[in-house]
């Protein structure tokens, strides 16, 4: 109950809100509620404060996620490592909603096939990474620079270029570009590679969908990977290259727990993956 009460208020404290975080723990609001009373009655102390529509930590909670939240998960990665992989026994493999689209479809379908027993999920690059390191994914599918020290195997598949996407003819390097969240620490390199070449962030989407798609109606040219070139089917004409995409590339990771790599049926799917990715390029 003590483990129950510590993962709900670490949690709560990256999404702000009880729903949020039933939603992401499949439960209600109201165990959200329960779960976290009965661990401040626990510790004796009082851990959240309402804010409006969000819940606002107190002191003592912050010291508390602090203090033990790298310790939990390393303790519930610990647990998963305990468990023994069966022919049933459902493997999760959490991605880059980027990557699944533009390299997995085909090579999952078929892989799939033989294996059915595998769950894919998409995240941004920080969580997936979280998720491995805990034990509640068992692959992880990275697109992005990975956050250091994080403990995982990691598998470098190669470095994705990216094309600067725009409806119109561009003649000359763009002054201003739409991107993908600078917040998110693994597109983190970026943003000082297009200070370096002059370039400003006009808006940061949250996909990259969203950019291509906003570059191809005519709002300002986009920078783009190739995975979703491939997968919106967007013609060469609307693709540009200039002399700053050379240094501007992302990694593509698997990382995995270095015992799951021990089950017969995981280093499979690792090896799959590893094979076949950089052949769909």
């Amino acid at each position: 109950m003590l483990l129950e009460g510590i993962e709900t208020l670490l949690v709560l404290a990256k999404e702000g809100t009880m729903s949020k975080t039933g939603s992401r723990l499949y439960i209600s609001q109201s165990a959200v509620s329960k779960r976290i009373a009965r661990l401040e009655k626990r510790l004796g102390k009082k851990l959240i404060e309402p804010a409006g529509r969000h819940i606002k930590l107190t002191a003592d909670a912050i010291t508390l996620i602090d203090n033990v939240g790298p310790s939990y998960k390393e303790i519930k990665g610990l647990i998963f490592d305990q468990q023994p992989y069966q022919d049933h026994t459902l493997i999760n493999l959490a991605c880059s909603e980027t990557l699944v689209a533009g390299y997995l479809g085909n090579m999952m379908g078929a892989y799939i096939q033989h294996d059915p027993y595998i769950s894919i999920t998409t995240h941004h690059t920080p969580f997936i990474i979280e998720r491995v390191q805990s034990g509640d994914a068992t692959i992880g599918f990275c697109a992005g620079h990975l956050t250091p020290q994080h403990g995982l195997s990691t598998r470098h598949l190669f470095n994705e270029p990216f094309s600067v996407i725009s409806h119109q003819p561009l003649r000359q390097q763009p002054q201003q570009l739409l991107v993908n969240d600078f917040n998110n620490p693994s597109n983190a390199n970026q943003a000082s590679l297009l200070q370096k070449a002059g370039i400003i962030p006009l808006m940061e989407m949250d996909s990259y969908t969203a950019a291509a798609q906003l570059a191809l109606g005519g709002v300002a040219p986009a920078l783009v990977p190739v995975s979703i070139i491939k997968t919106l089917k967007i013609e060469p004409i609307y693709c540009h290259h200039f002399a700053f995409l050379d240094e501007l590339t992302r990694p593509v990771h698997l990382c995995y727990r270095q015992k799951s790599y021990q089950s017969e049926r995981v280093s499979q799917l690792i090896e799959t993956i590893a094979d076949s990715v950089p052949k769909a390029i």
